[in-house]
Parts: C-alpha cells; structure tokens; sequence
C-alpha cells in the first residue's frame, strides 16, 4: 500500500487518505467528528497514527497541519448575514420540493405542474424542464456528491432519472401500484430507492435500469426513505408506526422499530452509522441503536406532531420540527434538550442544520424562514418576503447559499 494524496473533508470533519494497492486507487477516510477548537491537534495525530499504518512519519508534520486547517475552520464565527439574492418564479403551480447539488451551484424544483426544472444557483437561470411525468412530480434528489445525474418520483407511480448535463431521460422506473412520495440515491449512486402508497420501497439498478428488491413488510405508506453513509442499509418509516432497517444487499429486513404510537413523519441515520432518529404524529422524536434495532430514548416535549428531525453533520445534535411553532435541539449523547427555538407563528414542517452544525434553518406556514444559533436557540435571522407556507429549504455545502421554497410558486435563493 502506498500513499497517493490527502484530502481534506471540512463538513463533518475529516481526512481522506488516497492510496494504491495491488495497482488500484483507493480511498479511505479518517473521520474526526469529535475534533474541537480547542483540541491538542498533535496528541491527537499521533493516536491516529497508531491505528492507520498509511500514515508514516514523513507525513506526520503534512498531516498535523491538515487538521489544525479543519480546526480553524470549525473555530471561525458564523456571523453571516443572509440577504434575498432572487425570486425565481419558477412553476405554474406550487411547488413540491427543493433540492441542491452538493457544491449548491445547482439547484431542482419539483411541481404540481407534472415536471421537475433545473436552475443554475449564479445566475437564476433554468438549464432544463424535466417533463415526461404524468401527474403531480413529488420526490426529488441528486445523486450528490457526484451530481450528474436527478431522480424524480411521481404520483403517476414511475420514477425517472435524468442526465443533468443534457436533460435526458435514462431510465423509467416502474412496478409501484400507487403514488411515490419518496426517495434517495445511496451514497455510491449505484442504486435508486423509491417509497410508494403501496406500503413497499424498490431498489433499482442505475447501470441495468431494473428493479433489484422489493422492501415489504410495512401496512401503509411509506413516507420516508434514507441510506447510511456507507450505503449498506436503508431504513423506511410508514404511516404504520413503525421504521424499518433493510439490508441493501439482500433486501432482507433485519429490524423493525417499533414505540411510537402515531405516523412516522421521517427517519435518518447519524454519519457514523451507529444512530436512527424518528419522528411521529405522535408528538415525540425517538433514538435507535442502528446496529441492534433497540430504543435508545423518547426526547419528548412538543405539544403538537413531530414533522421533520436531522441529525447535525457529526451527528451529535438532533433538531425537531413541530406543528406547534416551534423546534428543538438535543443532545444525542444526552439525551438532553439544550434548545428551544420559538418565535415561529405557525407550524415549521422542515429543519436543517448548516453544515458546520452551530446554525439551524426552519421552514414554516407562517411564510418565514428562520436561521437560529444551535447552541443556544437564539433566532440570528428571519427570511421574509414568501406571499404563502414555506415547506423547504436547503443549504449548500459551503452553508453561505440557502433556498427556500414555497407554495406561492416561487423560489428565494439568499445569499
């Protein structure tokens, strides 16, 4: 084995070694998610160094230096203050979702229209009209990191994937009997998964264009689908109660979690694997051993449904979004709430962290937007201007770009 190149990763934290082994390049990352300003950089190389026989003393000193960079990067204040770059009016009738690439210099609007439209974040301008679909386009994704390709799903039962670059069409997938609702590339964008009405999630197969697995075992809708990091499983929350963790190779269900007592309104797996976190209609956010399927803890204390929760990049910190106004933070390790953002007039159906973790985003039907201090619940910034419910919104990777999207059609791109 023999070291090719380092390459620094800021968004969680992290070292990612190229190496050749039997004349193949390889990659392998060294994740530093508990890395602090105030961290003894050199001790904690020289502990790295003891487990990964890659890095060699005539590195070391390179490799000190990376990590005080991903030190600084993490020390440095946010005080970024957003303002309206662009209106984008971009449908003819309400738009469903929005999605960034991962670099943010392109974004996707999904619609009630029947297509699924392609900007560029610079300029405003639409680079493609997706259009093929025959019903409301309500799922939308890019393969990100890579971003070459888009998937749409439909409430006419088919998913699509397009070239983002020419606006083609490659593959029509179908074999759902009812509305897709949702989806997700895994993370080395081999394979689409799709989540219907029809209670059953698919795998297919980007390069084939064919079904691979049908998920079943769920009694209603699945409304939220997501892969972990290494793309090994996939977990599927239904109207049921419950969320499901599969085996990506096999389809096999090897978990189901089961505690809430109300509709699963989303799941995500932490970025080290280890974590599943669900929200219900059931008021409460629930933590899960991913490895073993069992509850770990109820962070309770919302009055109404849990509609969104993340996980931070480090997956640390969890956030809530609820239908009472308001959101919360807690600790993962904790279990602890260390925040409550409150300022909200109505329900807040999405949450996001940035990528640096300390600043939280929401998304509300009271027209606004609100970027919030993590830490402290604190709300930096309202984003006005939306005529109608705001029911997502986006970072980019470098976390200065934010999207929102509405129901009065438009798009705000902030800067």
């Amino acid at each position: 084995m023999a070291l090719r190149r380092l390459l620094l990763r800021y968004f969680p934290p992290g070292i990612i070694l190229e190496y050749v082994e039997g004349g193949e390049s390889k990659t392998r990352s060294i994740d530093l998610l508990d890395l602090r300003p105030d961290t003894d950089v050199t001790a904690l190389v020289e502990e790295i160094q003891k487990r990964e026989p890659l890095i060699t003393a005539s590195c070391l000193e390179h490799i000190i230096h990376l990590v005080q960079r991903l030190q600084e990067k993490l020390g440095e204040k946010q005080n970024h203050k957003f303002s309206l770059f662009k209106v984008l009016r971009t449908h003819i009738l309400p738009l469903t979702n929005v999605a960034f690439n991962k670099s943010g210099s392109r974004f996707i609007t999904g619609s009630y229209d029947r297509t699924c439209k392609l900007w560029d974040t610079a300029s405003g301008e639409e680079l493609h009209s997706l259009e093929g679909h025959r019903n409301v386009v309500y799922a939308i994704a890019f393969n990100n990191p890579y971003g070459d390709k888009i998937a749409t799903g439909s409430f006419d039962k088919t998913c699509k994937v397009w070239s983002t670059e020419t606006g083609k069409c490659y593959h029509t997938f179908r074999g759902h009997s009812a509305e897709i609702v949702c989806l997700s590339f895994n993370p080395q964008s081999t394979l689409l998964a799709t989540g219907s009405m029809d209670t059953t999630a698919k795998l297919w197969d980007l390069e084939k264009g064919e079904e691979v697995a049908s998920l079943n075992g769920h009694s209603a809708e699945i409304i939220a689908l997501s892969f972990n990091t290494t793309g090994d499983r996939i977990i599927t929350g239904s109207f049921d109660h419950t969320v499901a963790v599969w085996d990506v190779g096999t389809g096999r269900l090897l978990h189901t979690l089961i505690g809430h007592r109300g509709e699963i309104s989303s799941a995500q797996f932490n970025w080290d694997c280890s974590l599943i976190v669900t929200g219900s209609m059931d008021k409460t956010c629930m933590l899960w051993d991913a490895v073993t399927g069992t509850h770990i803890a109820t962070l309770a204390g919302h009055s109404k449904e849990v509609l969104d929760v993340c996980f931070d990049y480090a997956g640390q910190r969890i956030a809530t979004a609820s239908a009472d106004g308001s959101a919360r933070v807690y600790n993962a390790g904790t279990k602890q709430c260390i925040a409550k953002l409150e300022g909200h007039e109505d329900e807040i159906s999405k949450v996001c962290f940035n990528p640096k973790g300390n600043c939280i985003l929401t998304a509300s039907s009271d027209k606004t937007a609100r970027l919030w201090d993590a830490a402290t619940g604190h709300c930096l910034q309202v984003l006005e201007g939306h005529a109608d419910e705001i029911f997502s919104c986006a970072f980019n990777y470098r976390g200065d770009t934010i999207i929102t999207g509405s129901k009065d059609n438009s798009c705000r791109i902030w800067h």
